[in-house]
């Protein structure tokens, strides 16, 4: 007590407070005790140990992110601090059938953990060898007591991931090389029994067909769950419904059928119970907008009566740009010819050079880069229509510099560049605009007669040296806004802590909350609902919500900061000694006052706090219907 009031240990006055439920907000302070909510009202009578005037601030639940890689990040840095300093407390981890339930699973020569994340989550190897080299634990149950032990800053709630569970039972090579025996699938379905018993959220699978391994001999290979036939993820996800568990998974996009029928395993009416699904992504890509239309369309019949189905694609706040160091990019894995690049690791120069000099090579690369751009053909109709299968557009007006050798060229398309180069070649020469440019010019060869030629010659004298970025998808900001309030549809495909240099979508719940501030506060609380008691709810965790007796997870927003925000200015390329790498980030300045998880203060005024990354304030995250968590007393 001090002097008759009572004392606790974080008190937060003067907030307009978003309660995570889309009521209207109302201005209230709230207190914290040993790590919950302990009281909610106006001018609260206490004192505290720490006190925050959060006057024309916005108090709300700590945020979601529902599609993350963070579990290899959480073994260098438990912090997580691009999570925490952008109000994400609870992030879900082992997605798109990628994780470290099992360990390292190093047996036979494998390395399935740099195998399976290098080319599918574009994270550099020697990152994904430091990371294989913390494990010390080989089954579920020990990973999430390895979890518990770490000074976590965000909450963490894992899946089990289809790939490796394929690599624990059947070995890297035989699950990319056969289907399971009747025996190994039974083990499989007891793992996954083991995991839902455990705690774990739901099961994760992937079927993208441009996801492959990064190791020879299995380079031409595609991830283990790939290889899964209809009849195991059948029998898998047999087992996460009956727990009433949820299913993360991604479409076979080239095969409408298959699409149809894998998700249609969220039918109550054709297996007797519901299963939940989320599955990525909902995004309006610019060479084919009938994508978009079609993912609609199957929501609303799996989410009909007559199915009877819970079905939610993953939806994307931001414009899906992506980064590239030459072709090293997540886009050339889809292109057959650039995908032979990606095949090489980041440091083979001299391979990629090869490659880029093969007659044979450079001859089907042509043939991809003019499909349908000339004459009449099926190719020619599908791009005037917007029905390609690619989502690279092969178009150097779409391609921008961001940092190259040239200095001059940075922010600058490839298309522009291109064009003062051929002015250059014709005797223009006052067209260069700098020694180094002069120098490139000079170096174009005469047998560069088009835009092809002209892209691989940048590639072949700069490699990865020339660092280019591309927006596929998402370019209509009004689109994307819609989408992100879609009752069908869940926010937050935004993929943190995959593709280190190449995406930097960590702000992917801001921006929401940018959105929804131009329509006043009733569409933020709506907003504040969606990316907290909304997917709490669905990923089935004690979250998501400002109520007494709550675990206090909270995100103190500067609103005035988030209107001036511009989110496309604050990208940044930096060192992360964790991962002796750079990364891509995206730093909003001021946008997020203050993060509190489990009562501890972690973020403030633009500075982490002493505790953050040394004493755990994060928990690891069991399903709602699992033994429920202890929450530790804050500091």
């Amino acid at each position: 007590m001090d002097g008759g009031r009572a004392t606790t240990d974080l008190l937060i006055r003067n907030a307009l407070l978003f309660d995570g439920s889309g009521g209207a907000p109302q201005t209230q302070d709230v207190a914290v005790s040993e790590g919950r909510i302990s009281a909610i009202g106006p001018q609260l009578a206490m004192s505290a140990v720490q006190e925050i005037d959060a006057q024309g601030q916005w108090l709300m639940p700590g945020l979601l992110d529902v599609h993350t890689h963070f579990d290899l990040e959480v073994e260098l840095e438990p912090g997580l601090p691009e999570a925490v300093r952008h109000g994400s407390t609870t992030v879900v981890v082992a997605n798109c059938s990628l994780g470290l339930a099992y360990g390292a699973q190093r047996r036979d020569g494998a390395d399935p953990i740099v195998d399976c994340f290098a080319r599918v989550e574009n994270v550099p190897k020697t990152v994904l060898r430091k990371v294989a080299d913390t494990v010390d634990w080989s089954d579920s149950s020990a990973y999430l007591e390895h979890l518990d032990a770490l000074p976590l800053g965000p909450n963490v709630v894992p899946m089990i991931p289809h790939s490796m569970l394929r690599i624990e039972v059947m070995g890297l090579d035989a699950s990319v090389t056969r289907e399971p025996t009747e025996a190994e699938l039974v083990k499989m379905e007891a793992l996954v029994e083991k995991g839902m018993r455990e705690g774990y959220v739901g099961f994760s699978t992937d079927a993208l067909p441009f996801h492959f391994l990064a190791n020879q001999p299995n380079t031409r290979k595609q991830i283990p769950t790939q290889f899964a036939p209809y009849s195991e993820l059948k029998r898998l996800t047999g087992v996460v419904r009956r727990w009433g568990r949820l299913w993360q998974a991604t479409p076979p996009k080239d095969d409408k059928l298959a699409i149809i029928r894998n998700f249609m395993l969220t039918s109550r009416r054709f297996f007797g119970r519901t299963l939940k699904v989320t599955a990525v992504a909902a995004m309006d890509f610019n060479t084919n907008g009938s994508l978009l239309k079609m993912a609609l369309l199957l929501s609303r019949v799996l989410n009909s009566k007559f199915v009877g189905g819970r079905f939610r694609f993953q939806a994307l706040a931001a414009p899906f740009t992506t980064w590239s160091d030459g072709v090293v990019t997540p886009l050339a894995e889809e292109i057959p010819c650039l995908r032979l690049l990606n095949e090489l690791d980041l440091d083979d120069h001299a391979g990629r050079g090869r490659l880029l000099n093969d007659a044979q090579w450079i001859a089907s690369f042509r043939k991809m880069w003019f499909r349908g751009k000339h004459g009449f053909s099926f190719a020619r109709l599908a791009r005037l229509r917007r029905r390609e299968t690619d989502v690279l557009s092969r178009d150097l007006r779409d391609m921008f510099v961001d940092r190259c050798p040239v200095a001059q060229w940075s922010g600058e398309s490839l298309h522009s560049i291109y064009q003062r180069a051929l002015a250059f070649r014709a005797g223009e020469v006052s067209r260069a605009r700098s020694d180094e440019e002069r120098a490139a010019f000079t170096s174009l060869p005469a047998d560069v007669v088009d835009d092809a030629d002209f892209l691989l010659h940048l590639l072949r004298r700069y490699d990865t040296g020339l660092r280019w970025k591309t927006t596929t998808a998402n370019l209509d900001p009004a689109l994307t806004k819609r989408l992100m309030f879609h009752p069908l549809l869940l926010p937050g495909f935004n993929d943190s802590g995959a593709h280190l240099t190449n995406m930097a979508f960590y702000d992917g719940n801001l921006r929401m909350l940018k959105f929804a501030q131009t329509d006043g506060l009733a569409k933020v609380a709506q907003a504040v609902h969606r990316l907290t008691a909304e997917p709490a709810e669905y990923f089935g965790v004690d979250r998501g919500r400002v109520a007494v007796g709550a675990v206090a997870d909270l995100v103190l927003i500067d609103p005035a900061a988030l209107s001036s925000w511009n989110p496309e200015a604050t990208v940044e390329y930096v060192w992360r000694d964790c991962f002796e790498h750079h990364q891509l980030v995206n730093r909003p300045a001021g946008v997020v006052a203050a993060v509190a998880v489990g009562g501890k203060l972690l973020w403030r005024d633009g500075a982490y706090l002493p505790v953050f990354g040394v004493e755990r304030a994060g928990r690891v995250m069991r399903h709602v219907e699992h033994v429920a968590e202890p929450v530790a007393v804050a500091a």
